[in-house]
């Protein structure tokens, strides 16, 4: 079993090394695991940019804990109102491009979301990004700490991750399953290249070491709610209900793709909070005061 120190070592190196490396003018190769295809990229553009709602809209510091180089255009509106945004990650790689992207707007510090080296109570908003999970489990509830701990008296920080299991991707996984199948077969009667991701989606692995990516651990929606819930007031929202698997095997242009997927973005608008727990990834917002929740 790897140390605490092993793996964070290990993904450092991943990130450095391949993560945040560009393919293409401002894409990653972290971009793996999003689907950009146009007939997606609207219902991904708004699911991106639900963290705006629930963050203070403006003030002198934003923390992004585990920022990466703020890889997508939305990421960046989430600081607009604030003076400057504080990028903390372990990748020093992920800060450069970061730093290449906002300049002056931006401070850039290395370091380790589960030992932040700011004092308390600095931050009026806090967003953290498929970041906690790239830590060793144990070190799970103290990111969550130490992230309350870091917010101004009655600010708020959203913390997006996915479930280790969902419902919903669940009950669709035989779908799944079935169309990619179809793609595979119907790709090789017509003689067309067949789709690396296709292939790998078919064996249910990624396909070579590159896509494996690197050390994560999730927790899942009852360790939220009652672990890191039991001393930290929270709501658990959506902030996008199906997986990039889904997406790529269900939602194409000739099926009506767009349509299925604004449809979808208005019931996880109108349940929220169903669609939080039972979705792929939760949006998780934590208060620090006496803020009322609706739930």
């Amino acid at each position: 079993m790897s140390t605490q120190a092993e793996i964070k070592q290990q993904v450092r190196e991943f990130y450095d090394q391949i993560g945040w490396q560009e393919v293409s003018a401002g894409l990653y190769q972290n971009a793996h695991y999003e689907d950009l295809r146009p007939v997606a990229r609207d219902y991904i553009q708004r699911c991106h940019l639900r963290v705006n709602r629930h963050i203070n809209p403006g003030g002198k510091f934003l923390l992004d804990a585990g920022s990466g180089p703020i890889q997508y255009p939305e990421y960046l509106e989430y600081s607009k109102g604030y003076q400057y945004r504080v990028c903390a990650d372990i990748s020093a790689v992920a800060l450069q491009e970061a730093r290449s992207r906002i300049g002056d707007h931006g401070l850039f510090v290395v370091a380790d979301v589960a030992n932040l080296p700011f004092k308390s109570d600095i931050f009026e908003g806090i967003v953290s990004l498929h970041t906690i999970h790239h830590l060793p489990e144990d070190e799970h509830l103290q990111a969550y700490h130490e992230l309350y701990r870091l917010l101004t008296p009655s600010s708020t920080a959203v913390i997006v991750n996915g479930w280790p299991s969902s419902a919903l991707m669940r009950f669709f996984n035989p779908l799944i399953r079935l169309s990619n199948r179809v793609r595979y077969y119907f790709a090789r009667l017509s003689g067309r290249p067949i789709q690396s991701k296709v292939i790998s989606a078919l064996q249910n692995k990624p396909k070579g070491k590159k896509a494996k990516g690197t050390f994560t651990n999730r927790h899942d929606y009852q360790w939220v709610k009652g672990t890191v819930g039991e001393n930290i007031s929270l709501n658990i929202l959506v902030w996008r209900s199906v997986s990039v698997r889904f997406t790529r095997a269900l939602i194409h242009s000739w099926l009506g793709g767009r349509i299925w997927l604004r449809l979808l973005y208005s019931l996880e608008e109108r349940f929220p909070y169903f669609f939080g727990e039972n979705g792929q990834y939760p949006l998780i917002v934590i208060y620090k005061g006496t803020l009322s929740l609706s739930r």
